[in-house]
């Protein structure tokens, strides 16, 4: 059998102090929002559980790109920097859209706004469960080909109504979708 090993210290979040060179960074006019005659942003009607922005579904999971992601107060670069996120491939929440940012929380529920460049719509899991399971195939009785260790992150091959396929550290296998975070509990992938 084989033991695929997590880091706890790389669960891909690190709390940052804003250094004042990226808080004074400018923003360009192309990050400025829009304004009407009174000064105002023109307000969006938007439509609930859906992203004003690329009408996609609100919340979805999406991934780290590279290996490091400013996530930022509010959308833009003259935002403080309140996390680092440090781990390519970890996934992400998606919960709002401004223009080119998202707002994103990771599975502790911590993040902020990201420039959507950050983010790959690779889907990727979290191991939530110390020494989660992977199957050979997606039914509790198949033999066990490998164990996770909490904080591993492995990606997303396909999901029915109860387990997911994914690729951990080189190994292909079924995992329980309780045992992970990065998919919702009735999302079907495939």
């Amino acid at each position: 059998m084989i033991r695929i090993a997590g880091v706890a210290a790389l669960l891909g979040v690190l709390v940052s102090t804003a250094l004042s060179a990226q808080e004074g960074e400018p923003s360009s006019s192309a990050e400025m929002p829009s304004t009407t005659p009174t000064g105002k942003p023109p307000e969006k009607q938007c439509q609930p559980d859906v992203g004003c922005v690329t009408n996609l579904p609100l919340p979805r999971f999406v991934s780290l790109k590279g290996s490091e992601g400013n996530a930022r107060r509010g959308p833009g670069l003259t935002h403080r920097i309140d996390w680092v996120f440090t781990r390519a491939g970890m996934p992400l929440k998606i919960t709002a859209e401004y223009e080119n940012w998202r707002r994103v929380e990771d599975a502790e529920g911590a993040g902020g706004w990201v420039h959507y460049s950050l983010l790959s719509g690779v889907r990727t899991v979290l191991v939530t469960l110390d020494m989660a399971e992977l199957r050979s195939a997606p039914e509790a009785t198949a033999p066990v080909i490998a164990q996770a260790e909490l904080g591993v992150v492995g990606r997303v091959l396909e999901c029915n109504t109860d387990w997911c396929r994914v690729v951990l550290d080189g190994t292909r296998g079924w995992i329980l979708k309780s045992a992970v975070w990065g998919v919702k509990a009735d999302e079907i992938i495939d």
